[in-house]
C-alpha cells in the first residue's frame, strides 16, 4: 500500500525532530514516546527533542522582569482554562468581560504564549519588548528548570495548576492518540498507563513536577500560587478572587457587587470557550488543532477508562510519591 502524502510528511518531520538533538543531548536516557518515537530525560524530566532545544534556548536567553506572570502546568491539567482566566483577570479594565473581548476571537494560547512551544521554538529568540505589561507567559517546564531570573532575581509571580493524576492520564492518552504520527503504532491504554506510573510522560514524572511547585508554594507563598483543577471547578469564584489578590489586582467590592467575577468565570468557562468558532478550527500550538484542546473538562472521567486494578495501582503510586508532602486530591470514586 503506498504511503500517503500526509504520512510521508509526518515521517520527515519526525526525522527532522530527532536530528535537532545535538550530540550532547543524544546521549540522554530515552524511552519510547507517546506522540513521537522517543522521549528524552533532560534535567530530570521527559520531553521531546524540539522541546529540549527550545527549553535550552529559553534558559540561555530569557530574562524575567518584575511584574511578569508565569502560568505553569503539567500538560492536560487545565492549561487553556488557566490562560483564559488569568488573561481576563489582568486585563479586565481594558476589556470588560461582557463587552468585545479578545477571548471571543482569539484562542487563549495566542494571548498567553508558551515559552517552549511558541516564543523559543524553532531556534527563535523573540523580541519581548513589544509585550504589554504585565507580561504573561506559560510553560510546562518543572520549577527546578525555570530560568534563574524567574526563580531568584525578580519579583515575578508564578501560578501553577495541576489535576488529579487519574484524569490527567486519561486526558493525556486521548489527546496523544489523536495527535500520534501515522507511522507509529497505536497507543494502547495499558502500555501508556504503565509508562505513566513509571513517570514516563511529557514533562514527567508527574509527581516530581507537582512537588517542585508545591514545595515552593509552601516556602514562598508570595511567589507561587498552587491551584488544583478540581477545587477550581467546585468554586471558581473563590479562586478567581484568590488569583486576583495574588497577582496584585484584587476585585473591588464594587466589582463583586456588579457581578464582574461571575462574568469572568462565564466568559472563560469550558462550555463558552468550546463553542467559540476560533476554538473549533485553526492551530495555536505547534501542529495541534484548537478543537483537540477542548474535550470534556470533567472531574472523574477516568472512571470510564480505567479498570479498578489500574485505579488501585495509580493510587499506590500517588501514595508512594506524594505521601507525606501534604499534597492530596479530592478524587471522584
Amino acid at each position: 500500500m503506498p504511503v500517503s502524502v500526509t504520512q510521508s510528511i509526518k515521517n520527515v518531520e519526525l526525522e527532522e525532530e530527532e536530528e535537532k538533538l545535538t550530540h550532547e543531548f543524544k546521549q540522554l536516557p530515552r524511552e519510547r514516546g507517546w506522540r513521537t518515537p522517543y522521549l528524552y530525560k533532560f534535567q530530570g524530566f521527559w520531553c521531546q527533542p524540539t522541546e529540549i532545544q527550545a527549553i535550552s534556548s529559553f534558559q540561555k536567553h530569557f530574562q524575567s522582569k518584575n511584574g511578569d506572570v508565569f502560568l505553569a502546568t503539567i500538560p492536560k491539567s487545565g492549561t487553556t482554562w488557566l490562560k483564559a482566566l488569568t488573561f481576563a483577570i489582568l486585563n479586565r479594565k481594558n476589556y470588560p468581560p461582557l463587552n468585545s473581548h479578545p477571548l471571543l476571537d482569539s484562542n487563549p494560547h495566542d494571548l498567553v504564549p508558551f515559552l517552549e512551544y511558541k516564543l523559543y521554538a524553532n531556534n527563535e529568540i523573540p523580541d519581548l519588548s513589544r509585550f504589554t505589561q504585565p507580561r504573561i507567559f506559560a510553560t510546562h517546564v518543572p520549577f527546578s528548570s525555570l530560568e534563574d531570573s524567574i526563580i531568584k532575581n525578580s519579583s515575578c509571580k508564578i501560578v501553577y495548576i495541576c489535576r488529579n493524576p487519574f484524569d490527567t492520564f486519561v486526558s493525556s492518552w486521548v489527546f496523544s492518540s489523536k495527535l500520534r504520527a501515522e507511522n507509529l503504532p497505536r497507543l494502547e491504554l495499558e502500555d501508556c498507563f504503565e509508562k505513566y506510573c513509571n513517570g514516563v510522560i511529557g514533562f514527567g514524572p508527574f509527581w516530581d513536577h507537582m512537588l517542585g511547585y508545591w514545595k515552593e508554594s509552601k516556602e514562598r507563598p508570595e511567589k507561587v500560587l498552587f491551584l488544583k483543577y478540581e477545587d477550581m471547578k467546585e468554586d471558581v469564584v473563590f479562586y478567581l478572587k484568590k488569583i486576583g489578590l495574588f497577582l496584585g489586582c484584587p476585585f473591588s467590592i464594587e466589582e463583586e457587587k456588579d457581578g464582574v467575577i461571575e462574568d469572568v468565570a462565564k466568559l472563560c468557562s469550558f462550555e463558552k470557550l468550546k463553542e467559540l468558532e476560533v476554538n473549533k478550527s485553526g492551530k495555536s500550538i505547534k501542529n495541534f488543532e484548537n478543537k483537540h484542546l477542548f474535550r470534556k473538562g470533567e472531574v472523574g472521567d477516568y472512571m470510564n477508562y480505567l479498570s479498578p486494578s489500574m485505579v488501585d495501582k495509580l493510587a499506590k503510586v500517588m501514595e508512594e510519591k506524594l505521601g507525606g508532602s501534604g499534597l492530596q486530591f479530592n478524587v471522584v470514586s
